[in-house]
């Protein structure tokens, strides 16, 4: 416990030192070192800060030679880890076509629009053949699976086992652990089916329960409309 305490402060001294820098002049291309840093802190801590990604890949716009693709790899998977918000599609914006084209980065496109179609299945089938990429950031596989539970939850108000099972790519006992801890913590209960296995059935929402749903404007959220006018300018 007392390990945890400082290694914390760490972390937050180092977000702090980059939030400044960001502020003094984020297109001064003498803090590229530090941003690509501040990407191998993240993966290594399991933190997250899409500004200051944000503002290297604005970076390496203006110092092309300078771009390691190795850490434009880190942010991409990074912002995939962040869906349902659309972090990957305001990184992938201000990466060069030509770098795209790359192996890898197709390969985390194609992995982003399976996410964004809720294709599960085809996702961790690709993933599985591109490990060396994903599984380079650590909690990659949780993340992901969360958005998967995110996405079956506006969906369905009962899910059958199979499905969430293919969603989250868990079976047998690892699948058991995964549905006891949601049970005690999520407020889902494990109901049986008729001739169909088990089904679980999820929190209401204004999603799976429309009539929940309150009459607000829908809209796209303001801090997404925030960061996209810093790209566009």
């Amino acid at each position: 416990m007392g390990r945890e305490v400082p290694q914390q402060q760490q972390q937050q001294q180092v977000a702090l030192a980059v939030e400044q820098l960001l502020a003094v002049n984020p297109y001064n291309p003498d803090i590229l070192p530090d941003l690509e840093n501040y990407v191998n802190e993240q993966v290594s801590s399991q933190t997250y800060s899409l500004d200051a990604n944000l503002c290297l890949l604005r970076l390496y716009q203006f110092e092309p030679d300078r771009m390691s693709t190795q850490i434009v790899a880190r942010i991409l998977v990074k912002a995939l880890m962040a869906m349902p918000s659309p972090d990957f599609s305001l990184c992938l914006f201000l990466i060069p076509e030509r770098v795209q084209m790359e192996e890898q980065f197709k390969t985390l496109i194609v992995l982003s629009h399976y996410l964004e179609t809720g294709r599960f299945s085809q996702f961790w089938d690709e993933a599985s053949k591109n490990r060396h990429i994903v599984e380079a950031v650590p909690g990659f596989e949780q993340a992901i699976q969360d958005y998967a539970v995110h996405v079956l939850s506006l969906t369905y108000q009962r899910v059958p086992r199979s499905v969430l099972a293919e969603a989250i790519n868990i079976e047998g006992l690892a699948l058991d652990k995964f549905l006891e801890h949601h049970v005690a913590n999520s407020g889902w209960i494990l109901e049986k089916g008729q001739g169909r296995g088990q089904l679980i059935a999820l929190p209401r929402n204004e999603f799976n329960h429309p009539e929940l749903k309150k009459n607000t404007d829908d809209g796209i959220p303001l801090e997404h409309v925030a960061r996209i006018f810093p790209i566009l300018g």
